[in-house]
């Protein structure tokens, strides 16, 4: 299903604003200041995978595999997809499933996609220290290659499912809120 970037309040409520992107574009962070702006709950899938699972992302990973952890993610996403006027945040390979973006779809959700250039992200996922025992590594490329790898089969299902993206390379946490914002 093809969105395009036009109305997204159309003047309705109990709208979700979900945050879609790949690691490192700010999707808690902006997604926790879009909430406070919009005083909305906030609630990031990738956190509630963690509470239920009892284990970060990396053990699920190393110790269930990739599909394990997407079912996980698949469960709790449909979970929140029924909540109403929150904003949610998605792991960056949430979409990557045809079931999870099925859930996703419809006039209930507006997606905005956090674009962010390879080498930024690479730099704000360097920065955060607990990157290396939070997220495990998805290839066996270096870093900057594995991104724009992974962004390259991802970023296709971004743009299709997006209802709007602001490109948060050079934005301050605030400033991404704020320009979010204006788009609902």
């Amino acid at each position: 299903m093809v969105y395009h970037c036009v109305g997204l309040n159309g003047g309705e409520t109990k709208l979700n604003v979900i945050l879609i992107g790949y690691r490192g574009s700010g999707k808690t962070t902006v997604g926790r200041l879009l909430a406070q702006r919009l005083h909305r709950p906030f609630i990031d899938a990738d956190d509630r995978i963690v509470a239920a699972a009892g284990k970060s992302i990396q053990q699920i990973f190393a110790e269930h595999g990739e599909p394990h952890f997407r079912d996980l993610e698949q469960a709790v996403i449909s979970e929140l997809a029924i909540l109403n006027d929150h904003v949610l945040a998605l792991g960056g390979g949430a979409l990557g499933r045809a079931a999870t973006r099925s859930t996703l779809a419809g006039e209930r959700h507006r997606l905005i996609y956090l674009r962010c250039d390879p080498a930024e992200l690479l730099r704000r996922v360097s920065a955060d220290t607990a990157t290396p025992a939070n997220r495990p590594p998805l290839t066996n490329l270096d870093p900057l290659a594995e991104i724009r790898t992974i962004l390259a089969g991802r970023e296709p299902i971004y743009l299709q499912c997006m209802h709007a993206q602001v490109d948060v390379t050079g934005l301050a946490p605030e400033a991404a809120a704020a320009a979010v914002a204006k788009l609902l």
